[in-house]
């Protein structure tokens, strides 16, 4: 069934990877031809016998950030005062969760694997027993100072000073229209104290577990900074990647994946035929790999908006490119830079899932991709398998 977000299908919680295959590369690998419209089988493993010939492969290299931290329950969290702030201003009925919606941020959001998500409303207001304490950081302005989304909301009222944990406080500086506060700390980011609350976030249809942490990395990841994971690039071993380059011209980008990765596609990034910005940066060296490709695999959705975001593929002398990009990708879209893609299989009305029907050239076409895919038992998302698709 399709509509007009895409595709619709429903995947089986049995079929939703709540980790990843050991070793990475023996994960299935469904491979797609458009010319004759067959599927064929595979795995991972031997991905560079279906690659073309002539083919440059781009991956991007970002690494995710431990950008959740999580403060364990206590039986209050203490609110000091500070003349930082007006104490007539009021925004405990804020959240995160609410005002996120209309952006295309994540809505309602689990973190965790309990009931609780970024609206602050799980637990009475009466009460001085609270869950965990969250704060997703989505931008460190300097060393002590950040913008995140907060849980429980009430909590984190304008001018309040919290007690986080023994020795670690943090003030509510300011809140945005989409109720995102502005937080400065009494420690820098690094610190030792700080860091052992900070966790890399996994996906919210996997149960946050820090032993996957390091399963939640590529390989050749290097660049600090995403949300989320580049997740197609999550199958390469050093083996398998070694041999690829031993045949294959590489080339590596960076974008950094934003929070909206996760999020379901909204009416007005449709209308407008934009999504959330996403910075990127590919250096004058891999710049010169990728203008001078006779043909490009992408490795992701992530590297393929990076490439498509650049200009088209002329020679280029010495010259990088950095920016960011809202680009939208969806049926109808013509494809300059990128010739072949591997991806994950993706969760349905989803601006990821429009780019893989554009890809593909037919919404009927990846309806019968992702029937075969369930019918075969392909495992889905972030920790699932793959499809390359020629």
């Amino acid at each position: 069934m399709t509509h007009r977000y895409g595709i619709e299908f429903e995947v089986p919680p049995a079929l939703i990877a709540q980790q990843p295959v050991s070793p990475r590369d023996s994960a299935k690998l469904l491979v797609y031809r458009r010319a004759d419209k067959t599927i064929t089988d595979d795995y991972f493993y031997n991905l560079d016998k279906y690659l073309v010939p002539e083919t440059t492969l781009v991956v991007n290299n970002s690494k995710v950030e431990q950008c959740r931290w999580l403060f364990p329950k206590q039986s209050a969290l203490v609110s000091l005062p500070t003349s930082r702030a007006s104490s007539t201003a009021d925004f405990s009925g804020i959240s995160a969760s609410g005002p996120c919606e209309s952006r295309g941020a994540v809505p309602n959001v689990r973190l965790t694997n309990n009931s609780r998500s970024f609206d602050g409303t799980a637990s009475s207001p009466n009460s001085s027993e609270i869950n965990d304490v969250e704060i997703f950081v989505l931008e460190k302005l300097d060393n002590r100072r950040i913008v995140a989304m907060v849980k429980p909301g009430r909590k984190f009222k304008l001018g309040k000073k919290l007690v986080l944990a023994d020795g670690i406080e943090a003030t509510v500086t300011a809140i945005n229209d989409d109720g995102h506060r502005t937080l400065e700390f009494n420690l820098d980011h690094d610190s030792p104290m700080l860091k052992q609350y900070e966790h890399v976030p996994l996906p919210p249809y996997i149960a946050q577990n820090d032993s996957l942490e390091a399963e939640y990395q590529t390989v050749y990841a290097k660049q600090l900074g995403s949300k989320a994971a580049p997740t197609a690039g999550l199958h390469f071993t050093d083996k398998l990647l070694a041999k690829i380059r031993n045949s294959h011209a590489y080339a590596e980008v960076d974008l950094k994946v934003g929070l909206g990765t996760f999020a379901p596609l909204t009416e007005v990034q449709y209308k407008a035929g934009a999504l959330h910005a996403e910075s990127f940066e590919v250096s004058a060296e891999n710049s010169h790999i990728i203008t001078g490709a006779k043909h490009i695999t992408a490795v992701g959705t992530t590297s393929l908006r990076t490439l498509e975001s650049l200009p088209n593929r002329q020679p280029v002398s010495g010259q990088g490119f950095s920016g960011k990009t809202n680009i939208f990708i969806k049926p109808g879209y013509e494809f300059m830079n990128v010739d072949s893609l591997i991806t994950n299989f993706h969760l349905p009305g989803t601006s990821l899932l429009l780019l893989v029907e554009a890809f593909v050239g037919s919404a009927n076409e990846l309806l019968r991709i992702y029937q075969h895919a369930l019918k075969k038992q392909y495992r889905f998302y972030s920790f699932g398998d793959a499809m390359l698709i020629i």
